[in-house]
């Protein structure tokens, strides 16, 4: 029997309703990683921007909304995160920040060796070996929760302070 009509695209199947366990352990993870960073001096909102900056590259609306809520409740700022995927191209983020956001996108492409080289590089001047693999687990992480929301295609519904 066919998820869709003739003339309507196939509704996605919701994965974390319907295989709530494996969700769970997904969640679980990610409670073990925000400890995990915590204990490595990786303030939420350090944290919060990975999670933006791979929800970006990976084009996760649903991951995008939730995290940009928690990076301004965190604290960060509208002008930083406005400017996120240009990091780069401006001065408004820490030797830290910088390092952690460029081992996140060489999490989120690992086919790119030299990123990888490259972001290792940086981060080994400013991160201890914990900031590293807190940082690498955030993104881990993340990208496991934009596969999830990409491929339900959870829905990014309008709320009343936009």
């Amino acid at each position: 029997m066919s998820d869709h009509t003739h003339n309507s695209p196939a509704r996605r199947v919701f994965i974390d309703k319907q295989s709530p366990q494996a969700f769970r352990a997904l969640a679980q993870v990610s409670e073990v990683v925000r400890t995990t960073a915590s204990e490595a001096g990786l303030d939420r909102t350090t944290v919060e921007l990975i999670n933006l900056r791979v929800s970006q590259l990976n084009g996760c609306a649903y991951c995008l909304d939730v995290h940009t809520r928690a990076a301004l409740r965190a604290g960060e700022s509208p002008q930083r995160l406005g400017v996120l995927s240009a990091w780069r191209d401006t001065g408004l983020f820490t030797p830290p920040e910088r390092a952690v956001l460029a081992l996140a996108e060489a999490t989120t492409d690992p086919a790119n060796a030299s990123m990888q080289t490259s972001a290792y590089e940086a981060a080994r001047q400013v991160l201890s070996a914990d900031q590293i693999s807190a940082a690498i687990w955030v993104a881990v992480t993340i990208n496991a929760f934009n596969r999830v929301s990409i491929m339900s295609k959870h829905p990014v519904p309008p709320r009343g302070d936009c």
